[in-house]
């Protein structure tokens, strides 16, 4: 059991070592002069990740189970919030108003799998009177389930605004 540790440690090492790809982004403008996002909805995503090691005999062991929920819209509304931005329900100030769209994109396997993967995430930042891009980006994420990817990737493009 013992000469198999180094073995579950190199496996956990390297599974939260990704190296993540830059961010990409697009800029078209400047965002100072909006006050106002409107953001498109999207469906909270439940995920889960466990692991274990049980012994032989009456030695013990262990496991552990995490399940985490996340909704894009809500943090990129709390990123925008501390921003200075002003989230909105409906449009109705579109030259002062700013439209954000998220997608999902590509899971990408590290080290062939042994490592996890990463999740990327794209999101759009358009003026809401022309419907003309101002801010693209595309972001990868990786953490212990695929709501802390979502969270991560959200995050570091959302910090090049």
């Amino acid at each position: 059991m013992i000469r198999f540790a180094p073995i579950y440690l190199s496996m956990l090492f390297i599974s939260g070592c990704a190296v993540l790809k830059p961010v990409e982004v697009k800029r078209f403008g400047n965002t100072s002069a909006y006050q106002f996002v409107f953001i498109s909805q999207t469906q909270t995503l439940n995920s889960s990740a466990g692991g274990g090691y049980i012994g032989y005999g009456t030695s013990g062991g262990f496991s552990y189970m995490t399940s985490k929920s996340i909704n894009p819209s809500d943090v990129i509304s709390g990123i925008l919030m501390k921003k200075g931005f002003v989230i909105v329900e409906s449009i109705t100030n579109p030259t002062q108003t700013l439209i954000v769209k998220y997608g999902q994109g590509d899971k990408r396997e590290v080290l062939g799998g042994l490592g996890g993967y990463t999740l990327e995430v794209s999101i759009q930042i358009l003026k809401a009177k022309t419907q003309e891009p101002l801010f693209l980006c595309t972001a990868e994420g990786q953490g212990d389930t695929e709501a802390d990817d979502i969270r991560e990737a959200i995050t570091r493009c959302l910090q090049e605004l």
